[in-house]
């Protein structure tokens, strides 16, 4: 596929509570084993998408240290690159701090890309896609743009914050506006742009003329009259990770074999960085059932609805239901977890029960001793 892949970075209505204090979003844990990053990673990959920029907004250790050096995500070693690009200066605010100023940073290595069209997609909507769908489609239609959305009706409780496309008969974009909860059916756009090299580089520069802090999709929205931007619907399994209860509510649906099958599919691997260790060891006591576990954990107590990372320990006598732990997390003898999201490191040993009833878990903060 003649693309370049852009890996945009997230925006203010995509924050993950906790989680996001030390890492960015893309490099936030998933599912146990893999990190948010690698669902599109690996759609572009295979896709044929061989180089392949990914922004970061901020925080790029553990970014960089996860993508190494792109060989993990099948990337042609010969004619493909990963780019981890970010901008080398300070920003006087943080609102200043949008896709559109760090594209101009790095204009140059935009430029220099050989591939004649862009694929612009953040990482924090997972979904399973094959692109070269996608560039079929925008050159049988001519379009200028074409964005990828999704189909909803579940949009008073999901998606919130996210765009939402409006779509004349022939499926070009009439407007964008923002998922307010206010309507149960809505086409919300996942933020994802194929085009033109050429023109996304006209819009980086016209963005940049007409704010400081305009963003991609706002100089997209102000264009719709002056552009053909049409609209190709993902269908199946997609989900925004935008928050913490989204982040958690979305994991624990693909916990269920039924729903992760719609995103993990034989023929179309997603990838991630390996982790040699021996595998999961169950003590005597220790039990587990609807859960997802990666190698390496030790397990002396019941586990019940839960994803556990690599090499977490959960002590004899302790309930963890429904939660989230982290790797390399301990949680201790006789303690009672529901509705827990235990961040790397954290060690949760001194209290005999910690229970959440609301929609958003609680959040034990890494390395943490409770």
């Amino acid at each position: 596929m003649n693309a370049l892949g852009i890996i945009n970075f997230e925006g203010d209505t995509a924050v993950i509570d906790g989680l996001g204090e030390y890492r960015p979003v893309p490099a936030v844990s998933f599912l146990g084993r893999y990190r948010i990053i690698d669902v599109i990673l690996s759609n572009m990959t295979n896709s044929g998408i061989n180089n392949v920029q990914v922004y970061c907004k901020e925080k790029p250790r553990n970014l960089i240290e996860h993508l190494g050096n792109g060989q993990r995500y099948n990337i042609n070693s010969k004619r493909g690159k990963l780019q981890v690009l970010y901008g080398e200066k300070m920003f006087s605010s943080l609102v200043y701090n949008t896709d559109i100023a760090n594209f101009e940073l790095n204009m140059q290595y935009i430029q220099r890309d050989s591939n004649p069209y862009v694929l612009i997609a953040p990482s924090y909507f997972v979904y399973s896609l094959d692109f070269t769908d996608v560039m079929k489609k925008h050159l049988d239609t001519g379009a200028d743009v074409t964005v990828l959305y999704t189909s909803t009706n579940e949009a008073r409780t999901s998606f919130l914050g996210c765009d939402v496309v409006k779509l004349d008969s022939e499926k070009r974009v009439t407007s964008f506006e923002k998922n307010r909860g206010n309507n149960k059916n809505r086409l919300i756009s996942l933020e994802a742009y194929l085009m033109k090299k050429s023109l996304f580089i006209d819009l980086v520069e016209k963005a940049t003329k007409t704010s400081s802090l305009y963003w991609l999709k706002d100089i997209l929205a102000d264009s719709v009259e002056q552009l053909d931007i049409r609209g190709f619907q993902v269908r199946g399994y997609v989900a925004c990770l935008n928050s913490l209860s989204e982040y958690y509510r979305n994991c624990m649906e693909l916990k269920h074999p039924a729903v992760s099958a719609l995103l993990f599919k034989p023929d179309w691997p997603i990838y991630t960085q390996t982790n040699d260790s021996c595998p999961t060891r169950f003590h005597d006591s220790g039990t587990a059932k609807d859960s997802v576990i990666a190698n390496g954990c030790v397990i002396e107590g019941t586990v019940d609805g839960s994803i556990l990372g690599r090499n977490v320990r959960i002590g004899e006598g302790a309930v963890v239901k429904n939660c989230i732990i982290l790797e390399d997390a301990v949680i201790g003898k006789d303690v009672y977890l529901e509705n827990v999201v235990v961040d790397k490191y954290a060690q949760v040993k001194n209290i005999d029960r910690l229970t959440s009833y609301e929609p958003t878990p609680i959040y034990v903060k890494r390395l943490d001793r409770i």
